[in-house]
């Protein structure tokens, strides 16, 4: 069987704090294709961004391992790019020097000067910042500013763009629009998206798969759910569509139903553990 383009295998993440310990995720495996766009879902607190912040190598799990195109992942690098919640723009550089610094990190020995300017320029123009190359953050919008941290991470050509929750601080016009960005971005890029949300609708609209996990602590992936919506999608169309409306539905009935029985069952499961190898040891 082929190898997925990524592959988390068996991740775990303990935390010991003040001599308590405490297991936030609990076997994760996940596999990704290349051009696919999955949201990783869950209730506030399950471990989403420790996921993302893993398979970004910003943090190193405590057992497992995150596979990239057949290279393992153990620390940060150009080829998987974040989008956080906060734009994390330099206040002090400009909406062009802001991008500049992440294509000339990324491109000093790859392109010339001229190449890079106008890598920085098209990325710019192709999330809607053309008009304020020159302006500084202080100077425009709470959307404006994740447009360009989107250009950002897309400068960089990442094998991989991880999204943390990246509209949640934006209103809901804001959001609506960079969401409808994201989707055209991802149409004509076709290029490979994880994106941490707490929001159904969005995770519906965007994905090609949900990836809802439990409850934490000891988060587990509950439940995988394939989104079979033709592509361009148009959020007015969906509302009205029986079978986006079905998928909203599917997750909503997990994040407040489902997911108790599946948490109970792993509790079950890991209890009976310790009883059956107990017994296999007396035979």
């Amino acid at each position: 069987m082929a190898a997925h383009y990524l592959s988390v295998e068996q991740v775990e993440m303990t935390f010991e704090t003040k001599g308590a310990t405490t297991n936030v995720l609990k076997e994760i495996s996940l596999g990704v294709e290349r051009g696919e766009y999955i949201s990783i879902i869950g209730h506030s607190g399950c471990g989403k961004s420790t996921l993302l912040n893993i398979i970004a190598g910003l943090t190193e799990s405590t057992s497992g391992a995150v596979i990239l195109d057949g290279k393992e992942v153990n620390a940060p690098g150009p080829d998987r790019s974040v989008v956080f919640q906060n734009h994390s723009l330099l206040p002090w550089l400009t909406v062009y020097e802001n991008v500049s610094l992440a294509v000339n990190k990324t491109f000093a020995r790859s392109k010339s000067k001229t190449e890079r300017h106008e890598w920085i320029l098209k990325n710019l123009e192709m999330v809607g910042m053309s008009h304020a190359l020159n302006k500084r953050p202080a100077e425009i919008s709470g959307g404006m500013k994740q447009r360009v941290g989107i250009a950002r991470a897309l400068s960089m050509e990442p094998k991989v763009l991880l999204l943390d929750e990246p509209f949640g601080a934006l209103d809901a016009l804001t959001r609506a629009h960079l969401q409808e960005e994201v989707m055209r971005i991802q149409d004509e890029l076709g290029n490979t998206v994880i994106m941490i949300t707490h929001d159904v609708d969005e995770a519906v609209l965007l994905s090609d798969r949900i990836v809802m996990l439990t409850n934490g602590p000891s988060a587990r992936i509950g439940e995988v759910l394939n989104i079979d919506l033709p592509r361009p999608r148009n959020r007015i169309a969906l509302a009205d569509d029986a079978k986006y409306n079905h998928y909203r539905q599917e997750v909503l009935r997990f994040l407040y139903e489902k997911q108790r029985k599946v948490e109970s069952l792993a509790e079950h499961r890991e209890k009976a553990a310790p009883i059956s190898s107990a017994k296999k040891a007396h035979a």
